[in-house]
């Protein structure tokens, strides 16, 4: 059954293998998610207030930060995977908040406020955002897990995370808060960076770290945070097109697919994969696959993934719980993470 899933995924894929090749050279600027070196570097960057580290997640800057910091304190545990920590598979996850600012998906789509605009507060991040939403559960949760589990030290402030001014129970905002509210979430992130904890290398005792082990809880934990958003922010997506609304779930179903192969979602990796994902949202008169200023791989891309969402859908999930079974194996998940680097590649 595991083959026949893997076949019928390539059949479904196959359009797209043509996909948009990425000139990215890694020491380029635009590799990393724009105004990557205006973000705060450390835990003291942010507002330090009444003994809290004081850190406002609706402000591109500052959540942009909270990825910086993770990747920051992680850098040691990838420097077998190349130089300036490009080998570190968080990157997947800034470069995808940099992917959303830049093309305009985490302003207010409803248009009421000025949040995310050129001409309002460009840095804003809008509550009324499905991506913005979905976002916060792979930064602000990853973020607290990593916290709880020591990544960043011994911490002499508490960690205060500001609150939206819409939809506040829809969030958490401390350790403390998170844990109550989603304890099985904060103990898969809390489980990653804990691995790493635990892989550090002492003199005298080899280095533990297995990159697969790595990938498998981190992507179990990105899963985890994306499915518990998903019913929480359906209501957001009436903001937008269909065509985005569309985009936008069947963009969370193809994750479901990328985490069984441990894609690595390195900065070189997650930047050529990224390269075929839409430049702008998208508008009721876009019809895949000829939307006329993306280009025919995007276009054969976007029409896959709404293929993929719509093949899962018709199997009521069986077709990813088959696939899964496929990826349970290093030799099944190589031929899986084959076909999806082939996406991004002519």
């Amino acid at each position: 059954f595991g083959t026949h899933a893997l076949l019928i995924v390539t059949l479904t894929l196959i359009p797209a293998t043509a996909a948009a090749q990425s000139e990215n050279d890694a020491t380029r600027e635009d590799v990393y998610p724009p105004l990557w070196d205006r973000a705060p570097e450390s835990l003291l960057d942010f507002l330090v207030k009444d003994n809290k580290i004081v850190i406002n997640p609706w402000n591109y800057e500052e959540r942009l930060g909270v990825y910086k910091n993770m990747l920051n304190s992680s850098a040691k545990y990838f420097t077998a995977f190349g130089s300036q920590n490009f080998g570190n598979i968080l990157w997947g996850l800034p470069l995808q908040h940099g992917w959303q600012f830049r093309t305009g998906r985490l302003a207010d789509p409803s248009s009421v406020t000025s949040c995310g605009y050129e001409d309002g507060d460009l840095l804003c991040i809008s509550v009324r955002s499905w991506w913005s939403c979905m976002n916060y559960y792979l930064a602000v949760i990853p973020f607290l897990g990593a916290v709880e589990a020591g990544l960043f030290g011994q911490l002499q402030y508490e960690i205060e995370i500001l609150a939206p001014e819409e939809r506040r129970a829809d969030f958490c905002y401390s350790v403390a808060d998170c844990r109550s509210r989603n304890p099985k979430l904060m103990d898969e992130w809390k489980a990653y960076f804990e691995y790493l904890l635990s892989t550090e290398h002492k003199p005298g005792s080899p280095a533990t770290f297995k990159m697969d082990d790595a990938l498998h809880l981190m992507w179990r934990a990105h899963v985890s945070s994306i499915a518990y958003a998903l019913p929480k922010f359906q209501d957001s997506l009436k903001y937008v097109s269909d065509p985005e609304a569309n985009f936008g779930e069947d963009w969370a179903n193809a994750v479901d697919f990328i985490a069984a192969t441990h894609f690595s979602t390195d900065l070189q990796t997650t930047n050529e994969f990224q390269a075929f994902l839409p430049q702008r949202m998208l508008t009721e008169g876009d019809v895949l696959p000829s939307i006329s200023d993306f280009s025919p791989q995007q276009n054969r891309v976007l029409l896959s993934m709404r293929a993929l969402h719509k093949a899962n859908q018709l199997t009521g999930g069986l077709l990813l719980k088959l696939w899964q079974k496929a990826m349970s194996t290093e030799a099944g998940r190589k031929l899986g993470r084959k076909l999806i680097e082939d996406l991004a590649s002519s």
